[in-house]
């Protein structure tokens, strides 16, 4: 099956691939922000005061989140990008199981998030190799893979630093 070309010449799915547009600010500005509640949770915890188990708490719950948040990013790309392989969305599914196994304990009444926190931010930390992965099969826009290593770095950080504060 023939590609449609374009008026430059490349086909359709070439220029798919490459994006040339920039991220608009707010999503740079926005997405750093995502350090703030981890980074709320830490000071918190130093504080001493009455709200350090709550702040640990509400830390992993934060990371569970966004990491469960970002399986559904990915499942969007590839469903936009027209991915026809399973793989990506067997992937895509993993972050939410992980973050339910990682506050599964909470059900049962244990107290320290450290290990949760701990498996969270590791997973947080190797996100972006999904999204490295991701780039070969959807359009992702020029400077989204520069900003996902900073957000995840960031938060994965955070919230390694977070388990092992207090």
């Amino acid at each position: 099956m023939a590609l449609a070309r374009g008026q430059s010449g490349t086909s359709i799915k070439e220029s798919a691939r490459v994006s040339r547009s920039s991220l608009p600010p707010a999503v740079t500005v926005l997405g750093l922000a995502g350090w703030l509640p981890q980074a709320l949770c830490i000071w918190a915890v130093l504080d001493k005061g009455p709200y350090q188990w709550t702040a640990k708490a509400a830390g992993c719950f934060y990371a569970a989140l966004i990491l469960s948040f970002l399986g559904g990013l990915w499942w969007m790309a590839g469903l936009m990008g027209n991915v026809r392989k399973s793989g990506l969305y067997v992937v895509s599914v993993l972050p939410s199981l992980a973050a339910w196994a990682a506050l599964l304990p909470w059900s049962e009444g244990w107290h320290w998030p450290g290990p949760s926190l701990v498996a969270l931010g590791l997973l947080l930390l190797a996100s972006p190799l999904v999204d490295y992965k991701l780039s070969g099969d959807v359009t992702l826009p020029q400077g989204w893979l520069r900003l996902r290593v900073w957000m995840a770095s960031g938060l994965g950080v955070l919230t390694l630093t977070l388990a092992a504060v207090g």
